[in-house]
């Protein structure tokens, strides 16, 4: 890794999580940080700090060339309601979102991901510095799940499987053999708290998909210690996951945190076809 990298930092730990990796490795990350979402704090840590607003692609552009980026990473989530709402767009970014067919997560990253190609810029695979924090395979809890925990995953993974297609969320709820909830734009801590307004206390089960897509440029799954507090809140008994797939942001904590919760987390290999 003696080559300078780019990183566009969106809001979370994830990005700072990636910039301070990459000082401890000795890798110089000049950070891009999205003004609506980025925290202040990746200025301490990045060679270089540049901000732009969320529709500035020729200025990201402008900024990889006069720095020599050729490869750049997305670390870090960008709320889809300020993509889809709040988005001024300049004119090489409104130029790509009226030739889109579907305005969803990947059309529009995917679109974006052609152009800076186009420029020289290759996007890279988004937990390059931090995969030690992926998921692993199997139990990571002390607690195990039991038997109706075990039919529920089974439920909700082929419900995630599926969904996963249509590009609308990473998460589902499952209670009782039902599938409550289905993420959407609002995150995964809004559909909990949502999805337990439906169950009357009854304990849930939250699923994550890493989706159909052989790539982690962009839109990979996270949970965070903030997760696992709401999930302890909305009586969310188990987190299933894909293995290899799913980034957990202080990832020691985040299993300590559940162990003492009693809270269960459990990493799947990634599905191609629903389970039986």
């Amino acid at each position: 890794m003696g080559q300078r990298y780019g990183l566009i930092a969106g809001n979370g730990r994830f990005p700072v999580l990636a910039l301070e990796t990459a000082r401890q490795l000795g890798v110089e990350v000049v950070a891009l940080g999205i003004s609506e979402e980025a925290s202040k704090e990746i200025e301490t840590l990045a060679a270089k700090t540049y901000w732009i607003s969320l529709g500035a692609l020729g200025k990201l552009i402008d900024i990889c060339k006069s720095e020599g980026i050729t490869q750049l990473m997305m670390a870090g989530q960008v709320k889809h309601v300020n993509i889809f709402s709040n988005i001024a767009p300049d004119w090489r970014l409104a130029k790509l979102l009226f030739t889109l067919k579907e305005k969803n997560t990947e059309a529009l990253i995917g679109g974006v991901a052609k152009i800076l190609a186009d420029e020289g810029i290759t996007l890279l695979d988004s937990t390059l510095l931090l995969k030690p924090l992926l998921a692993g395979a199997g139990v990571l809890t002390k607690r195990k799940p039991n038997a109706d925990e075990e039919k529920e995953i089974r439920y909700g993974r082929n419900i995630a499987n599926a969904l996963a297609g249509f590009d609308v969320g990473q998460s589902v709820v499952i209670c009782d053999r039902a599938c409550v909830a289905v993420e959407a734009m609002e995150g995964t801590d809004a559909m909990l708290r949502r999805a337990a307004s439906l169950v009357n206390g009854r304990p849930m089960r939250l699923v994550k998909s890493s989706r159909r897509r052989q790539h982690m440029l962009w839109d990979v799954p996270v949970a965070g210690l903030q997760t696992i507090d709401v999930m302890r809140e909305t009586n969310t008994t188990i987190l299933a996951c894909d293995a290899g797939r799913t980034l957990f942001l202080d990832k020691d904590e985040l299993i300590a945190k559940a162990n003492e919760y009693g809270l269960c987390i459990v990493g799947h290999p990634p599905l191609e076809e629903p389970a039986s």
